[in-house]
């Protein structure tokens, strides 16, 4: 978003979403709560990745969000992604792949401090996706 307001969205790998989907599911959402909707979204610039996630394009994951220490960005979660056993992200580095478990991402949030969403991407286009707010 080109505002002042930054989102990181992850999702299932074998899962295609298309920018305009989740323009209008973060919109409902952020309605919902009371919260302008943001206008457009676009994806960051390199100099908004770097600044916000010290992050190049290609290598931007949740991990990221340890070089955000002023919270900008909220992160927003397949919530199938809740379920799983495990995850695996970038480590800030596209050449390579972290596995991490559940238990240890979710005291990695913790620690991050970001606020976290969980959305239900699977929702078809005409549906309101749901969202619950992280403990």
């Amino acid at each position: 978003h080109k505002g002042d307001q930054h989102y990181l969205i992850c999702f299932p790998c074998d899962d295609d979403l298309a920018i305009h989907d989740i323009e209008h599911w973060l919109k409902d959402i952020l309605v919902s709560q009371g919260k302008k909707a943001p206008g457009k979204l676009s994806f960051a610039s390199p100099e908004r990745m770097m600044r916000y996630l010290g992050l190049e394009p290609g290598s931007v994951s949740p991990f990221g969000l340890i070089n955000d220490t002023e919270h900008h960005v909220i992160l927003f979660l397949d919530s199938r992604l809740k379920d799983a056993p495990s995850l695996s992200f970038h480590p800030n580095d596209c050449r390579g792949t972290v596995v991490i478990s559940q238990a240890a991402f979710q005291d990695y949030l913790t620690l991050v401090g970001n606020k976290v969403e969980y959305i239900n991407t699977q929702e078809n286009n005409n549906a309101q996706p749901k969202a619950q707010i992280a403990n």
